[in-house]
């Protein structure tokens, strides 16, 4: 996880967010993290991260290649684990996930704030 965030904030530092939005930079961090980590706990599968940026939004996909479609559960107070994609709903703009011919993509998307420096 630590290489796919590191891998991130650097090109997450190219868009100038680092230093013009650092509580975004945080957020996309955070789900970075919960999503490859649920590639690899979840879907017992490697992990392909990508980053799109359109213009208006930056899209994180984690591909992996369990078929199974991530769920929101709400965990037993008790529970170690299972809050990750409530985590990832409450930062990102939007998300989905979509089967694909081999696995499945989950894809975040996170807008910058007014005034975010991009490029």
């Amino acid at each position: 996880m630590r290489t796919a965030r590191e891998w991130t904030r650097g090109h997450l530092a190219t868009l100038g967010w680092t230093r013009t939005a650092p509580d975004l930079v945080d957020s996309v961090l955070l789900t970075v993290s919960e999503l490859v980590t649920n590639a690899h706990v979840h879907a017992h599968s490697a992990a392909q991260l990508i980053l799109v940026w359109d213009e208006e939004c930056l899209h994180v996909t984690v591909h992996d290649t369990s078929p199974h479609l991530p769920e929101q559960r709400r965990p037993d107070e008790e529970a170690q684990g299972g809050r990750g994609m409530l985590l990832v709903d409450a930062l990102a703009d939007t998300w989905q996930a979509q089967r694909c011919p081999r696995g499945k993509d989950v894809i975040a998307c996170f807008r910058p704030p007014p005034g975010a420096s991009v490029g």
